[in-house]
């Protein structure tokens, strides 16, 4: 890896700075910045750089772990200070969500790639469905579950977000507000989430990759490349206002519509892959 020639260190560098590019307009104007879509944009990048298909997806889920961390935590910052994270929630899916993270990194060390490709094509399809024909009035009930039940749905999130490489915002807000939790406390509490599963994600996709290190790009550490962390992670931030300015154009509705198409779109592009 010390050896690796400048121009490819440069042709790394270029298109992590154009993903992060794409990545904070689109993270902006759907109001998300998780894997839904930083790991299909760096799963181009990666393809361009000649990245081995057998580790370019677990590539792509670590990293955008890593790129996760900073934002989760001034999230989780910023919510804690307005009161929106009931401690008793947080510390019932804490446990759970830990374990299924380790499950997830396990699996990145040892499952072939299309498990992960499959994995995310499953998931956005669903959330696609969800914000092209779901109901706000979708109810579960009006009280959350047992602890049982809340473990379950944390091991779930946990799982989800080690193979998508995502902070389970989407999912645990989901899960919230089908039993009833107010929208800003249910964003509250999945921040928190968030915190643990990029933290502890990216730990785990570092030590999955380790054996196949030789394979990575350069800067890499295990599944976790470096230079996309440390030039995605602040560009995507810095344009995630314009996606979001945007935004502000298009009705809920529009934007949901929006949303969900793109969804389909990564979906069908990693169908296409896994042909």
């Amino acid at each position: 890896m010390l050896g690796v020639p400048l121009g490819d260190l440069a042709v790394l560098a270029v298109g992590i700075v154009a993903g992060g590019i794409v990545t904070g307009i689109l993270a902006g104007l759907f109001g998300v910045g998780g894997g839904a879509v930083i790991v299909p944009v760096l799963y181009e990048i990666f393809r361009i750089l000649d990245v081995p298909e057998p580790v370019r997806m677990q590539l792509c889920v670590g990293t955008s772990l890593a790129i996760i961390v900073p934002t989760s935590i001034r999230s989780f910052l910023a919510h804690r200070a307005k009161g929106n994270l009931p401690v008793e929630i947080l510390r019932i899916w804490a446990p759970p969500v830990v374990a299924a993270i380790v499950v997830g990194a396990v699996i990145a060390a040892f499952a072939p790639s299309w498990v992960f490709k499959l994995a995310f094509v499953v998931v956005t399809s669903l959330i696609a469905l969800r914000m092209l024909f779901g109901n706000e009035s979708w109810r579960l009930g009006d009280t959350l579950p047992g602890r049982v039940a809340m473990t379950i749905y944390g091991f779930i999130i946990g799982l989800y977000s080690a193979v998508m490489g995502v902070g389970g915002g989407s999912v645990s807000t989901l899960v919230l507000m089908l039993y009833g939790t107010p929208i800003h406390v249910a964003v509250g509490i999945s921040a928190g989430i968030g915190v643990i599963i990029s933290v502890t994600g990216t730990i785990g996709y570092m030590l999955a990759g380790l054996p196949q290190q030789a394979l990575m790009p350069p800067f890499s550490i295990g599944y976790v490349s470096l230079i996309g962390l440390v030039l995605m992670a602040p560009i995507a931030s810095a344009l995630a206002p314009y996606g979001a300015r945007l935004a502000h154009r298009l009705s809920k509705r529009k934007l949901e519509i929006a949303f969900g198409l793109f969804l389909l779109a990564v979906a069908v592009r990693f169908v296409v892959s896994l042909l």
